[in-house]
């Protein structure tokens, strides 16, 4: 059974964000989005063709994001360093 890295999670919301655990030095498995109560979705299946679609509280998605961006350590790739608010590497939660 394998065991998930939570990036984001919150217990005020139904947005999280996981990555299964490798141990590796790197974690190049698939990034996980889960929502629960989606303002709207649609699944659409035809033949070799699939399309999720999912609505998120764009506030919500900007705090997912920016989650991602301190796990993965995207500072420099997103124009330089960032302040504070938006967790510049010498301040990362973990």
């Amino acid at each position: 059974m394998s065991k998930k890295k939570w990036f984001y999670v919150t217990e005020t919301s139904d947005v999280g964000g996981y990555q299964e655990i490798t141990f590796e030095r790197e974690n190049h498995n698939s990034v996980i989005i889960q929502v629960e109560n989606p303002e709207k979705y649609s699944v659409c299946k035809e033949n070799n063709y699939q399309k999720i679609t999912l609505a998120i509280d764009a506030q919500e998605f900007d705090k997912l994001a920016i989650a991602w961006c301190k796990k993965r350590k995207l500072h420099g790739a997103l124009g330089g360093p960032v302040g504070r608010e938006y967790g510049s590497p010498d301040y990362l939660d973990e």
